[in-house]
């Protein structure tokens, strides 16, 4: 098992990528404390997991507010005395352009995606005693930019950035820093573009290896920079696109 002994805290874990890398971190060993807003959600990726003889529990958590960070963490180290791995997983997105997006959507799309990473890094750091792993969930769209999405796009280009700094800030106390970029992945946040057919083609035309990615490809992304096999990685956001940007 690749995370035995391990302690993780999986943001946005009540669907999507978050609960399929839950799933996965369980499998691998790991004590998972499943983070979301939506109670239903994560409380289900917790029945899932003890089912299949893990462990975890629930917590719900608002990354945006930093209470809710800060109590997200405290009951980690209350419940499992040690924090190892912290996935920022929880997102947003709300479509518009600059100019005709609304305050609250921009406010709303950085406060979750951004500032989320900030709030809980800044209040698991200081419990990763003798290191961990951090991992951020950034996207393509912060690397290459697309159209009708400025506040997420913002969000996802800070990410990236904050990973960097980060990882420099940390390194010397044995903290890794990583983002993974996911391409187009079957969530709920892609249900409604999926469904478009037509919307769909253009989709998979510009995605060489000829598919649209599942949350279990982000999962095992994020499962090597969780684990020990990545000692050697700070800093870097892992595109996992399906060769979306190397064109």
């Amino acid at each position: 098992m690749r995370l035995k002994g391990k302690v993780a805290i999986i943001t946005g874990a009540g669907s999507g990528i978050g609960a399929a890398t839950a799933i996965i971190f369980a499998k691998e060993g790991a004590k998972v404390v499943v983070a979301d807003v939506n109670e239903q959600g994560g409380k289900d990726i917790v029945a899932k997991i003890k089912k299949a003889k893990g462990e975890a529990f629930f917590l719900r958590c608002d990354v945006s507010r930093e209470a809710d960070a800060k109590n997200l963490i405290n009951e980690t180290i209350r419940k499992y005395k040690r924090l190892d791995i912290l996935f920022n997983n929880a997102g947003i997105v709300k479509w518009g352009a600059a100019a005709e997006a609304k305050e609250q959507d921009w406010d709303k799309v950085i406060d979750v995606n951004l500032k989320g990473v900030f709030l809980c890094s800044k209040y698991a750091i200081p419990v990763m005693k003798g290191g961990g792993s951090i991992i951020n969930t950034a996207s393509i769209a912060g690397l290459v930019a697309f159209g009708g999405i400025a506040a997420y796009c913002a969000s996802k280009g800070g990410i990236v950035m904050l990973t960097k700094s980060m990882a420099l800030d940390y390194a010397a106390k044995k903290i890794r820093v990583n983002a993974v970029c996911p391409g187009v992945i079957e969530t709920a946040m892609t249900k409604g573009i999926l469904e478009d057919k037509k919307m769909k083609e253009n989709m998979l035309k510009s995605t060489p290896i000829g598919r649209i990615g599942k949350p279990e490809d982000i999962g095992y992304a994020a499962l090597y920079l969780a684990s020990d096999e990545s000692t050697f990685v700070t800093g870097t956001a892992l595109v996992v696109d399906g060769g979306w940007t190397v064109q």
